[in-house]
């Protein structure tokens, strides 16, 4: 379990005390600048799970409260941010080292806490958190995700996976339709992991942009996609289907290490690329309706 508390260390700061060390020790080689850390884990990824979890798509909410809850039932003591990621690793090393050094009765509850935490908590959001990682991040933190991907898979492969979905998942709501809510109601819902399957950072943004056509506004990411809509509404939802197919193929091939998690994130993605395909042939037609009429008005 040292390598979770190790792989934990590097989600602090580089410039952190001890943080060279724990990378020269996995041989992940030499720590990228504190820029890349900030852009990474500040700006685009950041590491805590109610951000993916969490129907909001923001920090904090119930699921940072689901995160504090299981921690002060095992006894510990919450923190300000339960959900971060380097303490949930550091907590699950932790009920894994404890098993080993108990006796029977008592080593049994604390592995039927373990792979709670396992799949309520980690395996819910990591996967898809990972994904994000090995396709944005500098080389030192692709191959973080990659050892710390190999971590999790090792661990479900070892406990099993539980006959119901985390509760996170189960209680997630799908994505807004525009068509029967507020359009920025929509727009949140899409920038929310576990309501989309998708997880759109800012530089996706910019790529859609660029893909587009269009400009970009720099700003949070609700800001330019809600700019993004507005010069090319069409353009935007189609872009958006194809990111949601490409991330249902990605949440397919998890389907071996992850089951019924890996396919709820699957079927979320799948669900979203279809209300998304549905919008963009709606506001076509509205588009050359409004221009048949155009012309009409104007012979």
């Amino acid at each position: 379990m040292e390598l979770f508390r190790a792989l934990a260390v590097l989600v602090e700061p580089p410039d952190r005390p001890g943080v060279a060390r724990v990378a020269e020790a996995l041989g992940l080689g030499e720590l990228p600048e504190a820029s890349a850390y900030t852009d990474l884990f500040v700006f685009q990824l950041y590491p805590y799970a109610s951000v993916y979890v969490g129907a909001e798509g923001m920090l904090g909410g119930e699921a940072r409260d689901r995160v504090a809850g299981f921690l002060a039932a095992l006894g510990r003591d919450v923190p300000a941010e339960p959900d971060h990621l380097a303490l949930l690793l550091g907590a699950y090393a932790g009920l894994a080292e404890a098993e080993g050094a108990s006796p029977g009765g008592r080593r049994e509850s604390l592995r039927r806490a373990r792979r709670a935490l396992l799949w309520e908590h980690l395996l819910s959001w990591l996967p898809v958190y990972l994904d994000k990682v090995e396709r944005v991040a500098p080389h030192f933190y692709r191959r973080w995700a990659e050892m710390l991907r190999a971590a999790l898979d090792a661990e479900a492969e070892t406990l099993g996976a539980p006959e119901t979905l985390p509760l996170h998942l189960r209680e997630a709501p799908a994505v807004a339709d525009p068509r029967e809510a507020a359009p920025e109601e929509f727009l949140k819902s899409l920038l929310a992991p576990a309501r989309s399957g998708l997880v759109l950072v800012r530089d996706d943004l910019a790529r859609a942009a660029r893909e587009i056509g269009t400009g970009v506004r720099a700003g949070e990411r609700l800001f330019a996609l809600r700019s993004l809509m507005g010069q090319d509404a069409a353009g935007t939802l189609s872009w958006l289907a194809r990111e949601a197919d490409a991330w249902h193929a990605l949440h397919r091939q998890r389907r071996a290490a992850h089951g019924a998690v890996a396919g709820w994130w699957a079927e979320r993605a799948a669900s979203t690329a279809r209300l998304l395909r549905a919008l963009s042939v709606d506001d076509a037609a509205q588009d050359s309706e409004d221009a048949g009429r155009g012309r009409r008005e104007g012979a």
